[in-house]
């Protein structure tokens, strides 16, 4: 199990902001992309490199770049939209797929309606990415899609998450790395995280 909580103070501070009834709709997107860079930063630490040859205005030398196949961003539709461009601005050649998910009402349970990954994604790095981590069952889901059609090294990137959710999505994927913005503190009865900051996709589209 691998498990990553962000402890960098800019990160703290951007998700305060987040919270907040006042944010409107502008500064949210604006803030949910800044917090993605800022944690995919971190998620990205590990990114295998491998050495060329360049040329500067002084002299010949021999410099690391990324290696591999190019970095997968799968953002759960349709909040997870909000963090992608924040990984592009890292890592710009990155490939983008989408997996579309609702939860149902009454039960809470993931439904599929759309999924759509880039080519050879068993031999990509693939990201996940959803700003909240609720009750666990669509990026349980998301990831089982992801396995499913050959993803093999995952790391899923949220930023407010409920500890119901982590425990959820590791239990069933243990071999994946998670790293959270935020972990609060519990769900509610109606599975919304608390304190959180309500629908994160109704306020980054401003359909709340």
């Amino acid at each position: 199990m691998s498990v990553s909580y962000m402890t960098h103070p800019l990160i703290k501070h951007k998700i305060t902001l987040l919270r907040k009834t006042t944010t409107g709709t502008n500064e949210f997107r604006k803030l949910i992309e800044e917090i993605s860079m800022l944690m995919g930063y971190e998620a990205l630490s590990d990114l295998p490199t491998a050495d060329i040859e360049v040329e500067t205005p002084i002299e010949k030398t021999v410099q690391p770049v990324i290696n591999g196949k190019k970095l997968a961003v799968v953002p759960i539709l349709r909040a997870g939209l909000g963090m992608v461009s924040g990984i592009l601005a890292l890592v710009p050649s990155a490939k983008v797929g989408h997996i579309g998910l609702y939860r149902d009402p009454e039960t809470h349970l993931p439904h599929e309606y759309y999924c759509k990954l880039p080519e050879a994604i068993d031999e990509r790095q693939v990201v996940v990415v959803d700003p909240m981590l609720a009750t666990g069952g669509s990026a349980v889901a998301a990831v089982d899609f992801i396995k499913a059609r050959g993803g093999r090294k995952i790391k899923f990137m949220s930023i407010i998450a409920a500890p119901e959710g982590v425990g959820e999505l590791m239990k069933a994927h243990p071999d994946i790395q998670l790293y959270v913005g935020c972990l609060d503190r519990c769900l509610n009865e109606n599975a919304y995280i608390c304190p959180g900051l309500g629908d994160a996709g109704d306020r980054i589209f401003g359909t709340q």
